[in-house]
């Protein structure tokens, strides 16, 4: 008994020592706007409450087990029958209720927050950025710009940036740890994030939406720049990047990995996928290419159709009953 107890406390102590090397970058305690810091102060609340129950339950737990333990005194007591304690019952059901209660005001006032202007930026005019996500590269459109990139985005620091986010095939999640929460993004549907950079820098986001083989690296750069050097920068893709046509278009969407591309123009000049118009580059065949399986795209016409079709057949079988029943009739009126 006392070796095994050795053992594990060697083990937990090898543990820690080993663990204490690892890098700790938990950019999601490092917030570097006011959406992060939003969803960080909703954490730390959380933890709080959490570290506070686990705290009482544990002392209470202690408590009991020493103050009611087996000692040579109480060797023959025997408790008496009870059938319950109403303030007792009343007590330990309405506990949990006020936990809940206190965990989800919070939660919600921050979660219908998120959705707006970030408080103090509400006079600021937002950058419009439209994202699309494909499998698996995420794709920048700035429409006032009449630019494009590929796996990263510039953005100017203390400004509000509306992210419109849809999807040219399976959907995809949104995330920017340093700078605020995940959103989808959807074929056909458009959602919307507001995200605000305190300073410049350079942020990582990435895809937390498990959808295939190329998961792991669909992830793209965040570069915030001052004001200044972001119209700088706007200037000389405007001047020097290609343009970008739609059968290159087209070839990008494919399933595949890229780098970093800049287009001098965008191309919502002649598609908009969160206006229905996915269908056309969606090419489930070539994820064979990458999963050794196709895909497939399942039509609603097909069931409308199959529909239609049971609807005739029905009809045509009442038809066939109604001649059946007139024939019948006949031959009973002739009997």
């Amino acid at each position: 008994m006392k070796a095994s107890k050795l053992s594990l406390v060697l083990t937990t102590l090898l543990g820690a020592v080993l663990l204490s090397g690892c890098e700790n970058n938990m950019v999601v305690f490092q917030p570097q706007g006011p959406a992060a810091r939003s969803i960080l102060d909703l954490i730390n609340f959380s933890l709080v409450m959490m570290f506070a129950i686990i705290i009482i339950v544990f002392a209470l737990f202690g408590f009991i087990v020493w103050k009611y333990r087996e000692k040579k005194e109480n060797l023959d007591y025997e408790p008496p029958e009870e059938h319950g304690n109403t303030v007792l019952e009343i007590i330990w059901t309405l506990i949990p209720i006020i936990i809940v209660v206190a965990l989800t005001i919070p939660t919600v006032k921050t979660i219908y927050a998120l959705d707006k202007i970030p408080k103090g930026y509400e006079e600021k005019e937002p950058l419009v950025v439209n994202v699309t996500s494909a499998d698996w590269k995420w794709i920048f459109s700035y429409p006032e710009q009449g630019i494009e990139t590929v796996n990263y985005v510039n953005i100017p620091e203390d400004r509000p940036i509306d992210f419109r986010l849809t999807s040219a095939s399976t959907m995809q999640s949104f995330w920017i740890p340093s700078l605020g929460g995940q959103k989808y993004s959807m074929a056909n549907a458009e959602t919307q994030l507001y995200l605000v950079a305190d300073n410049p820098g350079s942020y990582m986001g990435r895809n937390t939406n498990f959808n295939g083989k190329g998961y792991a690296e669909m992830e793209f750069e965040v570069q915030s720049q001052t004001q200044k050097d972001f119209d700088k920068w706007v200037k000389e893709v405007k001047a020097t990047a290609p343009k970008l046509s739609e059968k290159e278009y087209e070839k990008m969407l494919e399933p595949s990995h890229l780098g970093r591309k800049t287009f001098s123009n965008t191309h919502l000049d002649w598609v908009d996928h969160s206006k229905g118009q996915s269908q056309n580059y969606i090419k489930p065949e070539l994820y064979k290419r990458e999963h050794g399986y196709p895909g497939k795209i399942f039509k609603e016409e097909k069931l409308e159709t199959d529909h239609n079709q049971h609807g005739t057949d029905h009809s045509q079988h009442g038809n066939m009953n109604e001649e059946t029943n007139d024939s019948h009739g006949g031959e009973h009126n002739g009997h």
